[in-house]
């Protein structure tokens, strides 16, 4: 088993943190709750953060003349500037982060689904995009995983973001090293999951860690990891995973019996139909990669991206929309 740096997570507090929603309540999430033994978390909610206390009216977002406000209509307050001006000197304070989950919906920490609304009063929503504080997030961290806890229930949205929170978290250790024997060790590990994610980008990274200009290390991280942001801006396709899982299944040809073959393959039409998560058919792998001892194998990342704890097959259903 793979041993994992442990990621930074900035998170909306009343996820599974504190009773600080509008109304008092916290909401569950199963997944961060999952995440807690192996991650990092720092709590931030940006509302109460700006003194509109616990419980209180609610806040939503107005277009007024073509601009974007952040109001409490109950009190009439306008919160937009206050909102704006937090969530610039908290981000600013966060000295290293790795990846986001905010709330869902949110008119401050909302980062997909935000209705903006006409007026203060009552009426029907004119679209949705992001609250204040999550959009100043989206812009300022626009390259780190970024989800709502909603979307989150998705498996294949989840796979994306675990993949990518934990690849980030551990290409962060080899800055700190600041060894080259560092990256050439993360690009070996990493070959199979830059492999299926983006096969242009692990040439470029490949040429970059081969460094036959003889670059400053600190440059040669800089552009690495600017190739990395891009191979992981997109979830894999289905068909890329399967690729890779068949060039897995090659190594274990000759000692598998028919039966097994049978089975895996029936794993992979099950994942190529959205049945299971990527989870299942690497589980697999995994277990042939320790039946036969297969070393090479057993150090690459897309066997194991995550910790095996947080691999959940469950599924809502919900956000089927990959957003990178």
């Amino acid at each position: 088993m793979r041993t994992f740096v442990r990621p930074k997570i900035v998170v909306s507090k009343c996820i599974e943190f504190d009773h600080c929603r509008w109304n008092g309540l916290m909401i569950s999430s199963e997944l961060v709750q999952m995440l807690k033994p192996h991650a990092d978390f720092q709590p931030v909610c940006p509302e109460v953060e700006i003194g509109l206390g616990i419980p209180r009216d609610p806040i939503r977002i107005v277009a007024i003349k073509g601009r974007s406000r952040l109001v409490q209509p109950a009190t009439d307050r306008d919160v937009s500037e206050d909102m704006l001006e937090f969530a610039k000197t908290f981000l600013d304070s966060v000295s290293v982060v790795d990846g986001f989950i905010l709330k869902d919906r949110s008119p401050s920490c909302g980062i997909y689904n935000v209705k903006v609304f006409p007026s203060k009063e009552k009426s029907a929503p004119l679209g949705k995009g992001a609250g204040f504080f999550g959009g100043v997030v989206l812009k300022r961290f626009k390259d780190l995983p970024i989800e709502d806890e909603g979307r989150l229930t998705n498996f294949r949205i989840r796979e994306h973001f675990l993949t990518k929170l934990y690849t980030f978290t551990s290409f962060r250790d080899v800055k700190a090293k600041g060894k080259m024997r560092d990256l050439v060790q993360f690009h070996v590990e990493n070959k199979h999951l830059l492999m299926a994610y983006n096969q242009k980008e692990l040439r470029l990274m490949g040429r970059i860690v081969a460094n036959l200009d003889k670059r400053a290390l600190g440059d040669v991280l800089a552009d690495y990891e600017s190739h990395l942001h891009l191979a992981f801006a997109k979830a894999p396709r289905f068909t890329s995973n399967i690729n890779v899982l068949m060039h897995g299944l090659g190594y274990f040809s000759k000692e598998l019996s028919a039966r097994e073959k049978s089975y895996f393959l029936d794993t992979l039409e099950r994942y190529r139909i959205g049945k299971v998560p990527l989870s299942v058919p690497i589980g697999v792998l995994r277990s042939w990669i320790v039946r036969f001892e297969n070393e090479y194998l057993g150090q690459q990342t897309f066997f194991e991206p995550y910790p095996v704890e947080l691999m959940e097959i469950t599924d809502s259903g919900k956000g089927r929309k990959l957003r990178g």
